[in-house]
C-alpha cells in the first residue's frame, strides 16, 4: 500500500480514426510525465471521440487492440502506467471502455455502464451497457473509473464507493455547449458529496465535425474544494500529486485557470471547430464570399483567427443591386484581416440566365426566383474556385436564417462547413463587437478591429433587389430570435410564446417557416454546435410534417 500517488492527466486532442497518431501522442505524453505513477487519457482517446459507426467496423476495433498492445508493452519499462480509452470487445459485445496498462500488459478493463442516448449522443446504437463496475487496483490504490455519463446519475459512483474505491477518475468526451461548465461542476460536486471521495474530471479538447470540446478539466477534493482547474480549449498535460491521509486521498492544490465566459467561449468554439475540420480534412484553406455584411465579416474573422490570413481567400461577387458601401466595407474587412480579396462581378451570369429563361418566364413579374438565381450564381462561382484551387468553401449563414429558411439552397447554403450555423443573429452582433474589442488568445489573426463599425451598425440586407432589407421579410432580429429560442431551444408552442407577450399570429408564421424549411436544413453543411439544440445532431424533426401548435 502506498500513501502517495502522482497522476498525470492528459487533456488531449485526439483525432478520430488516427489510431497510430493517437497512440504516439499518448506515448509522448507518457515520456513527458516520466515521474508520474499513472497517465490518464480521455474517453475513447485511442480511436477518438465520438467515433460513431466507425466502431462497427471490425478492422477498426482490431487495430485498436494492436495499438493497445503497443501501449501496454511500453509500460514494461517501470515508468508510468496508463489508463486508455478505447472500444473493447467482451463476450461478443462491444463496450466503451478504459484499459489500465502497467508492467507491460493490460492489467484491468472497466466498461461504461450508463450510455447516453439523447441530443448529440447515441451510444446505445453502437455500444452495449456494462454491469455496474467495481474499482481498479493500481499499485496499492483502488481507483474508481466512471466514464463520462456514468457520473450524470449517482448509481455508478455509489457502487464504486460501496465496493472500495478510494478516488474517482472520470475520463470524458463532453462537447462544448453554452453554460455547460456550471452543469459539469455541479454534477461532480454532487458525486463528491454522495461518495465522500475526491474526483478528477478529465475532458478532451478539439473539434470533431459538428462537435467541439473545450477541455476545462478539474479536480475536486473530498471537501468539495477545487484543487485544479485546467484551461479551456488548450491541450494540457498536468501532473498532480496525491497524499493519503486519515480521511482519505487529497490532491495537492495547483493552477486554477480562468474559464472563458459565454461570448468568448462561443468564439473559441468556432475557431477550434473550423481549425480542426479544415486541417484534419487536409484542405489548404478556405474561400468565402465577402459581401460587406455582418455574417460574412464574422465568418472571415473566425477563419483568419483559426487558420491565418494566408489561408483565407475572400471573394466579393457584386450585382447591380450591390451598393457602394458594401464594396467598401468588404474591402476594409479584408484589409483589416490581411487576407486576399478578389472581385468577380456576377452581372454577366445574371444576364445569361435572364436570356436563357425569359421565354419561359415571359408574362411573369420578377420575384424570388430571380433573387435566388443571383445567390446560386454566387454559390456556383465560389464552388468553382474551391474545385479549381482546393480551398474549402466556408458557408456564412446564421441560425436565424437557417431556422426560417431565409437562405438559398444550392446558393448561399453551398459549402463544406459553417461556423455560424448554430449562432443566432443577435449573438452574431455581440460576437462582432467582442472581436473588434478583444484579441482572442487562440487567434492567428490581427490585434485590433477586424471589421468597420458600419458593418455592425447598418441594417442587414441580402441585396438581391433594390433597397432590400432583412426586415422586409422577417421581424426585427431581437424579436425573431426570442421566438426562435422558444420554438427551437425550448420546444414551446405558439400559445406558450403568446403568453409572454409576443404576437400570436407572428409566432405562428415563424413556426410555419421553421417547419417548412426542414428540407433545406437536411442539405446544409455541418457546423459548430453552440447551444442545446443544434440543427442536425440535437434537433431531428421530420421533413414531411403536418403538425402545427397553432392549429
Amino acid at each position: 500500500m502506498t500513501d502517495t500517488l502522482t497522476i498525470a492527466l492528459h487533456q488531449s486532442n485526439a483525432s478520430v480514426g488516427d489510431l497510430r497518431g493517437n497512440a504516439d501522442a499518448m506515448l509522448a505524453a507518457r515520456a513527458a510525465a516520466g515521474g508520474a505513477d499513472l497517465l490518464v487519457t480521455p474517453e475513447l482517446s485511442l480511436i477518438g471521440y465520438p467515433p460513431e459507426d466507425l466502431v462497427l467496423k471490425p478492422a477498426a476495433v482490431e487495430r485498436c487492440a494492436v495499438e493497445l498492445d503497443r501501449l501496454a508493452a511500453a509500460t514494461g519499462d517501470g515508468g508510468p502506467g496508463m489508463l486508455v480509452g478505447l472500444p473493447w470487445v467482451a463476450d461478443g459485445r462491444l463496450f466503451n471502455a478504459m484499459a489500465l496498462l502497467d508492467g507491460g500488459k493490460v492489467v484491468a478493463v472497466t466498461r461504461k455502464h450508463d450510455l447516453p442516448n439523447y441530443g448529440t449522443f447515441d451510444e446505445k446504437r453502437v455500444f452495449a451497457s456494462a454491469p455496474l463496475p467495481g474499482p481498479l487496483a493500481f499499485r496499492g490504490v483502488r481507483l474508481g473509473v466512471p466514464i463520462c455519463e456514468d457520473i450524470w446519475t449517482p448509481e455508478v459512483t455509489e457502487c464504486l464507493a460501496e465496493t472500495g474505491a478510494e478516488m474517482l477518475i472520470v475520463p470524458n468526451g463532453s462537447p462544448f455547449e453554452v453554460g455547460k461548465d456550471d452543469r459539469r461542476l455541479s454534477l461532480s460536486v454532487s458525486r463528491v458529496v454522495e461518495t465522500g471521495l475526491p474526483l478528477a474530471y478529465l475532458n478532451r479538447v478539439g473539434g470533431q465535425d459538428e462537435l467541439v470540446f473545450d477541455g476545462a478539466s478539474f479536480i475536486l477534493n473530498a471537501d468539495r474544494s477545487t484543487a485544479w482547474q485546467f484551461p479551456d480549449w488548450d491541450e494540457a498535460l498536468v501532473t498532480t500529486r496525491w497524499t493519503r491521509g486519515a480521511s482519505g486521498w487529497v490532491c495537492d492544490p495547483g493552477e486554477r485557470a480562468t474559464i472563458d465566459d459565454d461570448l468568448p467561449g462561443i468564439y473559441y468554439a468556432m475557431v477550434v471547430g473550423l481549425r480542426d475540420y479544415v486541417n484534419r480534412n487536409r484542405f489548404p484553406g478556405v474561400v468565402l464570399g465577402l459581401s460587406g455584411g455582418i455574417d460574412s465579416a464574422l465568418s472571415a474573422a473566425v477563419a483568419v483567427d483559426a487558420l491565418g490570413a494566408d489561408r483565407v481567400w475572400c471573394v466579393m461577387l457584386p450585382s447591380r443591386f450591390t451598393v457602394g458601401d458594401s464594396l467598401d466595407d468588404a474591402a476594409e474587412c479584408a484589409r483589416l484581416l490581411g487576407c486576399r480579396l478578389d472581385t468577380v462581378p456576377i452581372l454577366p451570369a445574371m444576364t445569361a440566365f435572364d436570356d436563357m429563361l425569359s421565354p419561359l418566364f415571359e408574362g411573369r413579374s420578377r420575384d424570388i426566383a430571380e433573387e435566388n438565381i443571383q445567390s446560386r450564381i454566387r454559390g456556383l462561382s465560389l464552388m468553382a474556385l474551391s474545385n479549381k484551387f482546393g480551398p474549402m468553401l466556408l458557408t456564412t449563414g446564421n441560425k436565424s436564417e437557417m431556422s426560417t429558411g431565409y437562405a438559398t439552397i444550392y446558393g448561399d447554403m453551398a459549402g463544406g462547413y459553417s461556423v455560424l450555423k448554430d449562432v443566432y443573429k443577435t449573438t452574431v452582433f455581440k460576437l462582432c463587437e467582442w472581436r473588434n474589442a478583444h484579441f482572442p488568445r487562440l487567434g492567428l489573426g490581427p490585434k485590433g478591429p477586424v471589421m468597420p463599425q458600419r458593418v455592425i451598425d447598418k441594417p442587414p440586407t441580402a441585396e438581391l433587389r433594390e433597397n432590400q432589407r432583412d426586415d422586409d421579410s422577417l421581424p426585427p432580429y431581437d424579436i425573431l430570435d426570442r421566438i426562435l429560442i422558444g420554438l427551437v431551444e425550448n420546444e414551446q408552442s405558439v400559445a406558450d410564446l403568446a403568453a409572454t407577450g409576443l404576437d400570436a399570429a407572428l409566432v405562428a408564421k415563424i413556426e410555419r417557416l421553421l417547419y417548412v424549411a426542414e428540407y433545406k436544413r437536411r442539405q446544409a453543411p455541418p457546423g459548430v454546435k453552440i447551444g442545446r439544440r443544434n440543427f442536425g445532431r440535437d434537433r431531428r424533426y421530420p421533413i414531411t410534417n403536418a403538425f402545427r401548435t397553432s392549429s
